[in-house]
């Protein structure tokens, strides 16, 4: 693989339980390369939204190197993994954790807005276009569906023309139509702005989507599968 634009090396999570330490991630090395798309898979429990975690930089790792975009994730302050986020990914959880007290044109708007764009709303009205919601910019996450949420989520994700996209169970929480409509949204925001996409997904049929799987079991890498290498 050429020119990782995420790359982890024997990186390691472990947190206080009531019991004691608990290990997360025991040792975790792998490249992911520009432009690639990159499936995480495992039963519940696997440490998968947890590597995703480390890779966006909302958890830290307490050992070995967490490298994005040639930074060392591990060696930045909180305000330094706000602003490198900000800059470069967008993120999409599977909850959609929109703001309920702003309308659609405002959520997306709103990462926009704070890495100082001119034209914020202009691009987040183009955003919501792009993913079917033109009819919907000035309605609140209350008056919108599941999938409709959703679409807002990766709207907002994709407005900062990310170059790394982040998607947790993003389709965990939809029924199947809603779901492959998420799905053919979220590999045309990868096309439309080559952005890397990873994603974590307990769905086969999202998975065989990816470039690559990577299974994981009891926090390790238990292995991996090339899925479009021939194409």
């Amino acid at each position: 693989m050429t020119d990782p634009i995420l790359s982890l090396k024997e990186a390691r999570l472990t947190l206080q339980g009531n019991a004691g330490p608990v290990e997360i991630l025991r040792g975790i090395t792998l490249d992911v390369g520009t432009g690639e798309t990159l499936g995480l898979v495992g039963p519940s429990g696997s440490g998968k939204s947890s590597l995703l975690m480390l890779m966006g930089g909302l958890e830290r790792a307490t050992g070995g190197v967490v490298m994005a975009l040639g930074r060392d994730l591990t060696a930045m302050n909180e305000d330094a993994l706000a602003r490198f986020r900000r800059d470069n990914m967008g993120i999409v959880f599977q909850s959609f954790h929109l703001i309920p007290t702003m309308t659609a044109l405002e959520n997306v708007a709103t990462p926009l807005e704070l890495a100082g764009a001119p034209d914020a709303f202009e691009r987040a009205e183009q955003e919501l276009r792009s993913v079917g919601l033109g009819a919907r910019i000035d309605h609140y996450p209350s008056q919108m569906s599941g999938g409709e949420q959703q679409r807002v989520a990766l709207a907002r994700a994709a407005a900062p023309r990310p170059k790394i996209l982040l998607a947790d169970e993003p389709t965990g929480n939809l029924d199947a139509a809603n779901g492959n409509a998420i799905m053919d949204m979220l590999f045309d925001l990868r096309d439309r702005h080559g952005a890397t996409l990873i994603l974590v997904t307990h769905a086969p049929e999202l998975a065989a989507r990816c470039d690559r799987v990577v299974r994981l079991d009891d926090g390790q890498i238990a292995g991996e599968d090339l899925r479009r290498a021939a194409e």
